[in-house]
C-alpha cells in the first residue's frame, strides 16, 4: 500500500465518522451530557403547575439518564449488538436505579422529588465520569459469529 493510499483510506474514515456521528461529538461530549442531565431535569421541577415542561424532562431523565451513564460510553468501538444491548438496557437499569433510590430515601423517611433527583443526578453525573459497564453477551456473539464465518466449507463438525 502507498503513502496515498493510506492517505484515501484515513480521508474515507474521516469522511464517515463526520457523516454519521456528527462533527466534532466525541465520547467526551456523550460523557458531559449524560452526566449534566439529570440538573435540568432537577431545575425543570421548578416550574409551576403540571405544566409538560415540568414532568417531561424529568421522566426522560429518570428512564434513561442513570442507565446511560451507566453503559455509555463503552471502551472501544461497539458491534452492533453491543449498541443494541446497551440501548435495550439503559432504561430498565435506570428504572432499578430510581426504585432504589426511592425505597432507600422511604426507609429512611426522607424521601422528597427533590432528594430523589439530586441522588439520581449525583449518581449520574459521577458514573458519566467512569468507563461504561462492559456488555461481554453482545461482544461475545459478535466474536462467535465471526469465527463461524472464517470456518472453511468442508470442514466438520465433529
Amino acid at each position: 500500500m502507498t503513502t496515498t493510499d493510506s492517505e484515501d483510506t484515513d480521508n474515507d474514515n474521516d469522511n464517515e465518522n463526520a457523516a454519521g456521528k456528527g462533527v466534532g461529538f466525541t465520547s467526551t461530549h456523550l460523557r458531559v451530557l449524560v452526566g449534566a442531565s439529570g440538573w435540568p431535569a432537577l431545575a425543570a421541577t421548578a416550574v409551576p403547575g403540571p405544566s409538560p415542561l415540568r414532568w417531561i424532562p424529568v421522566l426522560l431523565f429518570v428512564l434513561f439518564g442513570p442507565g446511560c451513564a451507566a453503559l455509555y460510553p463503552q471502551p472501544g468501538r461497539l458491534a452492533s449488538g453491543a449498541r443494541l444491548e446497551a440501548v435495550a438496557l439503559a432504561a430498565p437499569i435506570s428504572l432499578s436505579l430510581g426504585v432504589l433510590t426511592a425505597t432507600s430515601l422511604f426507609l429512611v423517611e426522607a424521601f422528597s422529588m427533590t432528594a430523589f433527583l439530586v441522588s439520581l443526578a449525583c449518581f449520574t453525573t459521577i458514573t458519566a465520569a467512569l468507563p461504561g459497564l462492559p456488555l461481554p453477551a453482545a461482544r461475545r456473539g459478535a466474536v462467535e459469529r465471526a469465527k463461524v464465518r472464517r470456518r472453511p466449507s468442508g470442514g466438520s463438525d465433529l
